[in-house]
């Protein structure tokens, strides 16, 4: 468990580090924020996943919305219930711009986390929430594009999944801006995000 605690952490260094390294061109459009500035990193452009809606689903699909977008697992005992339970926090806290906010849920447990299972999950906290799947090959691949770092940790007979806990923030024009750590707060997020909603 030592191990994947540090890998994971090194994954979560590597990402901030590339933020800080891409130039800046359009930071200048955010101020004080909370969050990581990743307007101009290669990370997390596109996808190509089913929805619990039964349609398979492109970022461009929610154009005209703030996206947020972040990879977990059902039987996730304590991060992914906290991070969803905040993104329904912050959905509140913006009043009527919480309407142009659409968050995604992608799985890293596609074996467990049937359609249903995973539809059943995420609109307990929101019924506007979205649950994303993919096989485990597509799976693969959209964590490699977003960086995120995910490995099965054997528990008894049973596992639990060891996972990157960021979420995404992609501008009305499907644009990343954003990484915000897990560690902030409903208030801190929703400050962060009027930002992006307020962006022409």
């Amino acid at each position: 468990m030592k191990r994947s605690m540090s890998r994971r952490h090194f994954f979560f260094f590597a990402l901030a580090a590339s933020a800080s390294l891409y130039g800046c061109s359009r930071s200048k459009e955010l101020s004080d924020i909370h969050g990581i500035d990743m307007a101009d990193t290669d990370i997390g452009r596109d996808f190509l996943l089913t929805g619990t809606d039964g349609r398979q689903h492109r970022l461009s699909d929610f154009k005209g919305k703030a996206v947020l977008i972040f990879f977990g697992f059902t039987q996730c005992p304590d991060v992914c219930p906290t991070a969803l339970f905040r993104a329904a926090e912050v959905k509140k806290l913006l009043g009527e711009d919480g309407e142009r906010l659409q968050t995604l849920f992608i799985t890293v447990d596609p074996e467990r986390d049937t359609p249903e299972v995973l539809d059943a999950y995420v609109t307990a906290f929101d019924p506007s929430f979205l649950g994303l799947y993919g096989d485990l090959e597509q799976t693969a691949k959209t964590a490699r594009d977003f960086k995120v770092f995910y490995q099965k940790v054997p528990t008894g007979s049973s596992y639990t999944m060891d996972h990157t806990a960021m979420t995404y923030v992609y501008d009305r024009d499907g644009r990343l801006r954003l990484g915000l750590r897990h560690s902030l707060t409903a208030q801190e997020y929703a400050e962060d995000i009027r930002q992006i909603l307020a962006l022409d």
